[in-house]
Order: C-alpha cells, then sequence, then structure tokens
C-alpha cells in the first residue's frame, strides 16, 4: 500500500515526489552515517583492548582501593599550596593573554575570507599546526631546558599551545562570516584593511572573546600538570604527593584544583554576560 501511494503522489505531484526522494536520501545518508562511527567505535575499542573483558576484571576493585586510600582529603598542608596555585594562575592568565593576542592577528593572514598572498596565509597556517600539534608538556620541555625551572617555562609552554588552538578557531570563524558586508565594502572601495577593522574584526571578535575566556579555564587545568616537568604551579606538589604514595593530600590537591576550575567557570560565564550587555 506504501509504494502505491507513493506511485500515485509521484504521479499527482512532482513536487512532492521530489520531496520523498530527498528524505529517503537523508534517511540513507544518516544510516551510512551510524554505521561509520559504529565502525569506528568498534575499530578504536578493538585496537586500544577495550574489547578484552579480562582487562575490566579487576578495574572496580583497583579504583574502590584508591578512593579508600585517598579519603579523606588531606588539607594539612593547605598554606604551603597557596604559592603554588597563585603561580598556577598566574601561568594561565599570562598564557591566555599571550596566546589570544598572537593568535588573533595569525587568523588573520591564515584565513582565506581576508586574502592575504597565498604564501603569506600557507605560512601562517604551518605555524599555527605547529603550535597546535606538539603537546604542552613537550612545550614544557623544552622551555624548561631553554628557560630553567618554574612557572615561566610553563606561561611559555601553554601561550604557545593557546596561540595554536584559539587561532585554528578564530580562523574558522572567518572563513565562516556572511561574505555580503565585506563585499559591499570592496564594490565602495573599502581596501582590505578597512575591511578587515570594520567588517571582519566586529563580527570575529565577540566570538573570539569566548574562545580565549574558554581557553582560560583550559589553562588553569592546563597549568596545574606543568610541574610533571618541572615548570612550577601546583603540579608539581600534586605529582610530589603521587610519588610519595600521599593519595589523600593529592586528593586534596586535586579538590582545590576543581574549586578554582569552578570559581573561574563562574567568573567567565558573569564576563560574558557583561560583555554580551555592554554590545
Amino acid at each position: 500500500m506504501t509504494k502505491l501511494s507513493n506511485a500515485a503522489a509521484r504521479n499527482a505531484d512532482p513536487e512532492l515526489a521530489l520531496v520523498l526522494s530527498e528524505c529517503r536520501r537523508r534517511d540513507r545518508l544518516r544510516m551510512i552515517l551510524g554505521l561509520a562511527i559504529a565502525a569506528a567505535l568498534a575499530a578504536s575499542l578493538a585496537a586500544s583492548g577495550g574489547l578484552e573483558p579480562r582487562r575490566y576484571a579487576d578495574a572496580g576493585r583497583t579504583i574502590l582501593q584508591l578512593l579508600s586510600d585517598a579519603t579523606p582529603p588531606d588539607f594539612s598542608r593547605g598554606r604551603s599550596w597557596l604559592g603554588p596555585l597563585f603561580e598556577t594562575l598566574m601561568m594561565s592568565v599570562g598564557a591566555t593573554l599571550i596566546g589570544g593576542l598572537a593568535a588573533f592577528p595569525l587568523s588573520l593572514l591564515a584565513a582565506r575570507t581576508t586574502r592575504f598572498p597565498k604564501i603569506v596565509s600557507a605560512a601562517a597556517q604551518l605555524l599555527l599546526n605547529i603550535t597546535r600539534s606538539i603537546p604542552e608538556l613537550i612545550f614544557g620541555v623544552i622551555f624548561v631546558a631553554a628557560v630553567g625551572f618554574g612557572p615561566l617555562a610553563g606561561l611559555l609552554a601553554l601561550a604557545c599551545h593557546s596561540v595554536g588552538m584559539l587561532g585554528k578557531f578564530a580562523t574558522e570563524h572567518l572563513e565562516h562570516l556572511d561574505p555580503a558586508p565585506a563585499a559591499a565594502l570592496e564594490s565602495q572601495g573599502v581596501s582590505r584593511s578597512g575591511i578587515i577593522r570594520f567588517c571582519l574584526v566586529p563580527q570575529v571578535l565577540p566570538r573570539l572573546v569566548d574562545l580565549t575566556l574558554y581557553r582560560w579555564e583550559h589553562n588553569v587545568r592546563a597549568a596545574s600538570v606543568m610541574g610533571m616537568v618541572g615548570a612550577g604551579g601546583l603540579g608539581l606538589e600534586l605529582i610530589t604527593a603521587f610519588s610519595l604514595f600521599e593519595y589523600r593530600e593529592a586528593l586534596a590537591i586535586l579538590v582545590v584544583i576543581l574549586a578554582t576550575v569552578s570559581i573561574m567557570d563562574l567568573a567567565s560565564r558573569r564576563l560574558r554576560m557583561l560583555l554580551v550587555e555592554q554590545s
């Protein structure tokens, strides 16, 4: 009956036939996409050993034992963490500001919509790819060797990675802007610098501010583990606690990090609301 109804509908209304054909095409695409996702998930689990039941045999018991050893958290050395916590915050602030200030000009050079020479665009894209693809801890090792132990190495490491991530997001946002306003200004003889200043920047700046605030939250978490390579901050205290099997102290440091990130999340939300109200 359904096939007969569809055939009758096609004969009666060609537009309806086109709609039905488009619906079937989209259903096939959804099915193919679903199968591809399932296949990718199964392949990743198989490659990582996730389909081996024996790997999970003692997992629950081990986790419960670790939680038992870590509770209640030990805050007896809490005062000694204030200095490292301040270092962590300052690392995140400096890295985010440097990353944002460097990422936006590079994104303007890399985006196709700004129409810079191809060699300039390719060089900017390559620089963003390099800074984004190298892990933060590797940057930390490099800068510890270059400038010595301490928070400066962590700040520079996080700044380099922030440039790559923020620059990538800003470039993609620039390339997805509506080209009509820029074309209208160009038709009136406005220069490329004028188009960037009066058209592209006002459109992308609010989004870049959101991304920078999110990156700030990320950098607080990332700065917390920079101590693994001697880059200062709470990460050094955390790694030391784990190395000495002081799990209760390690849990207390994790609670401090969680509280710091939660407070920053609330602050960044409030700041975004204020920026929206001002705009």
